[in-house]
């Protein structure tokens, strides 16, 4: 018991680290963006290199901790349904790679406004207008990304409920996160000037998954060996 109470700690511990290298990764680089006004962008991003490749940096170990936080939430579940965990991981492995991808985007920004000697046959205008493109080509491989960010808190919704050593009450909510990542996706990509509209609701499917995460810390979980036997 101890020992799965460890790996739920271990993975409250991963879940916090996750949001808070992700949350910073997301949040700071739009931050800077002005719309519609590439020059002002660039120069918001030119003024503040050094936290944009902090960010960058941020976002990339976001996506390496990701991956230990699935392998441990395996651990902790895998006794519960195995074929549900192994779902769970297959749609994290999946997701991180593209995430990466999506990273070089944000690089490529920086590095169109780096001065580099052979880009000098662009106009300056031309160059910031460049970077903008990269900047938006980001935000929009955020938005594959999320489908694999919310097709994973299905199983593990289903898990937590089947557990009987975590509240079902906070399966529920994994997989109402679930539905709110997957409405957010659609409505962002077939119908985006209701975009906006839909911004509540993708905030407040987060709620879950803090959730998630202060339970692992704070409580971890209660009897779950006793549990995963007589199932």
């Amino acid at each position: 018991m101890n020992s799965l109470k460890t790996t739920a700690r271990t993975a409250g511990v991963l879940y916090l680290l996750l949001a808070v290298t992700g949350g910073f990764s997301m949040l700071y680089v739009p931050s800077l963006i002005v719309p519609g006004d590439a020059a002002a962008t660039a120069s918001n991003i030119m003024a503040s290199e050094s936290l944009v490749r902090t960010g960058i940096v941020s976002g990339l170990i976001c996506q390496v901790v990701f991956v230990f936080l699935v392998l441990a939430l395996y651990k902790l579940f895998k006794g519960v349904n195995e074929t549900y965990a192994s779902v769970m991981v297959a749609l994290v492995v999946a997701a991180v790679p593209v995430a990466f991808l999506n990273m070089l985007n944000q690089l490529a920004a920086l590095h169109v406004l780096s001065n580099v000697s052979y880009l000098r046959v662009f106009e300056t205008d031309q160059l910031y207008a460049l970077a903008m493109l990269f900047i938006d080509l980001h935000s929009q491989g955020l938005l594959i990304v999320e489908i694999f960010w919310g097709l994973w808190l299905l199983p593990l919704g289903l898990l937590v409920i089947k557990s009987r050593f975590m509240p079902r009450l906070l399966g529920v909510l994994l997989i109402v996160a679930f539905f709110g990542y997957l409405i957010d996706f659609m409505v962002r990509l077939v119908f985006p000037v209701h975009a906006a509209m839909v911004s509540p609701i993708a905030g407040a499917s987060k709620f879950g998954e803090l959730a998630m995460i202060f339970w692992l810390l704070i409580k971890g979980v209660s009897g779950a060996e006793r549990s995963i036997n007589s199932a």
